[in-house]
């Protein structure tokens, strides 16, 4: 049988420490140097270098403060803050590269829609199609309180949000502008024809916005839609919007179910199954035999630092496990969390049926269930195992930076390429052309395209 390849992506921050927990203190790593632009320019390059797709950039707009009762566990660690603004270093990666797909987070907490899908259509020229947009509600209470709300919103009711903030941003890139309307007809003197531009005037609960949108239709129009929360609301809204999931499942079974469920609530909304494609995140320590990866592994263990991966779980969640016993079932706190729920659900899911997983079952799970060790061949193994779960692809993390994205490529990528689960070159075209095969635009039958056409006078009237 003739496998589908595995679709590669790499997992970064623009910071030190993203979750490779302590190791910011391994002289190996440079990710202490996320200040400094040639240190991505020679990421990106690496990663063109060994055929990935795509590059993504995480994000946080606040800082976790719920370990311990505060936020100086994070300080001490270097854990995600301080951060930059990975949306302002993409047009650089942009130029240093001509296939790399270019993977951005953004909330809809952060940004105006308005002035958010002007952005992402400036980095889509800029790239020629290469940008992708992983949407997030931004759990993190300090993140409300920084842009002025009292309180974080409520698990659910921030997708609720994500709703109307999607919608405006496809009436501004799919029904603003109509195709052809940009004309540059010198000899003319028409720039845009004017019937061909319009305003979308949208009046919702949360927003305002008369446009025309500024920019005129970039390559994809709507950039390559990814989104990282695989709770029941985060299933609903990957389902009707998303054409990447990134998800951290324990195990190739905990994959299957969120996958088969994803998918077939994007079927009952009209989508197809194969509309959506999943990455499951993984890290990777590749030695020329078993005993010398877990020699390699036992040694970059020496700088994981077990405070900080207990605090980021605990800043993810919403639960202080700074102050509670670590035999705690994680079942009896779920009712509570609002903050990534999808992290317990998936956890409860993938466990034994009848049994209800503890906190010290998290952190191990977080450190081991998705970290490969071996030989080129025998990764090459698992990652079949979890393909046969379902997953399209990998959203490969980091230990050291650029080490273990190098590793991979130098080692696990030819093996890889022998059994025909990676490309050895790239596909013509946009990160859609190059990701479905099927042209740079959304399919009509993505909730996006019902604006297309939908602000012209007729239409209107």
């Amino acid at each position: 049988m003739t496998r589908p390849r595995l679709i590669l992506n790499a997992f970064t921050m623009n910071t030190a420490t993203h979750v490779s927990y302590g190791s910011w203190r391994n002289p190996e790593t440079r990710s202490v140097e996320f200040d400094q632009l040639d240190v991505w320019v020679e990421l990106v390059k690496l990663l063109e270098r060994g055929t990935f797709d795509s590059v993504f950039f995480a994000d946080v707009v606040g800082v976790y403060d719920d370990y311990r009762g505060g936020w100086d566990t994070y300080l001490r660690e270097g854990l995600q803050i301080p951060n930059h603004d990975p949306s302002a270093i993409v047009s650089a990666l942009a130029l240093s590269t001509e296939h790399l797909g270019l993977v951005i987070t953004s909330s809809v907490l952060q940004d105006h829609p308005f002035s958010f899908a002007r952005k992402i259509s400036t980095l889509d020229h800029a790239s020629r199609g290469r940008i992708g947009w992983n949407v997030v509600t931004s759990a993190l209470k300090n993140s409300a309180r920084n842009f002025g709300l009292a309180e974080r919103e409520e698990h659910d009711a921030r997708y609720e949000w994500a709703e109307e903030y999607t919608e405006v941003v496809y009436k501004l890139w799919e029904g603003s502008w109509d195709d052809g309307a940009l004309i540059r007809d010198r000899a003319r003197g028409v720039h845009a024809d004017p019937d061909r531009v319009h305003k979308i005037n949208h009046l919702g609960k949360r927003y305002s916005v008369e446009g025309p949108h500024l920019s005129f239709p970039s390559p994809q129009r709507t950039p390559v839609l990814f989104q990282a929360g695989t709770s029941t609301a985060g299933r609903s809204f990957a389902a009707r919007h998303a054409e990447g999931v990134f998800i951290n499942a324990a195990s190739p079974a905990g994959a299957r179910a969120v996958i088969a469920d994803t998918r077939d609530r994007a079927v009952a909304t009209g989508r197809r199954r194969d509309d959506v494609k999943f990455f499951q995140g993984m890290s990777f320590v590749v030695g020329s035999t078993e005993d010398e990866a877990r020699r390699r592994a036992a040694e970059l263990d020496e700088f994981l630092s077990v405070d900080g991966l207990i605090a980021h779980r605990s800043g993810g969640i919403g639960i202080d496990f700074g102050g509670l016993d670590h035999d705690t079932p994680i079942g009896d706190l779920a009712a509570d969390v609002q903050g990534t729920r999808s992290t317990i659900e998936s956890l409860i899911a993938a466990a034994p049926p009848g049994t209800n997983p503890t906190i010290a079952d998290l952190i191990r799970q977080q450190q081991e269930s998705t970290r490969i060790v071996g030989t080129p061949e025998q990764i090459a193994d698992v990652l079949q195992e979890w393909q046969d779960a379902g997953i399209d692809g990998l959203n490969i993390r980091y230990i050291t930076t650029p080490g273990s994205f190098e590793d991979f490529i130098d080692h696990v990528v030819p093996e890889l390429r022998s059994r025909g689960l990676a490309q050895s070159e790239y596909a013509a075209g946009t990160l859609r052309d190059k990701l479905f095969g099927a042209g740079p635009e959304l399919p009509a039958r993505h909730p996006a395209r019902q604006w297309r056409g939908r602000f012209t006078p007729t239409a209107v009237a």
